[in-house]
């Protein structure tokens, strides 16, 4: 199944969904340690081992962290040779004044932004789809 890459009806379709809980960035100790944490999003640099995961989970194993955010992804399939999304949406929030990170995934596109601007993040990215 491949996914849109239409712009226009990325944007129309896109429904954004806000997840519950807060999550985090940090650096695992280890590849062994990331797949240990069971973490959302794991990206090996070559300065270390990025994870994403629930807020809770990163306490719990005493990892550092400097921003909580809130998860939002976006619902339609999107193509990842679709051109425009990540900057269609980025612009949204730069027009907010939200920072926002993006993690594409096979199905889905799935941004992380400050928990305090999940409310004023889901409304930009509904406008965005009228």
């Amino acid at each position: 199944m491949t996914g849109e890459t239409d712009l226009t009806k990325l944007l129309h379709d896109m429904k954004p969904e806000l997840h519950e809980g807060e999550f985090i960035y940090s650096l695992a100790p280890s590849l062994q340690k990331a797949f240990e944490l069971e973490a959302l999003c794991i990206f090996q640099e070559a300065e270390g081992v990025t994870v994403i995961l629930p807020k809770g989970k990163a306490d719990e194993a005493a990892l550092s962290y400097s921003v909580v955010c809130a998860w939002i992804t976006l619902t339609v399939h999107s193509s990842l040779e679709a051109v425009g999304l990540t900057a269609a949406v980025s612009k949204a929030l730069t027009e907010a004044g939200i920072s926002c990170n993006v993690v594409a995934a096979y199905y889905h596109d799935h941004i992380f932004v400050p928990i305090q601007d999940a409310d004023r993040a889901m409304q930009a990215l509904l406008t965005l789809c009228e």
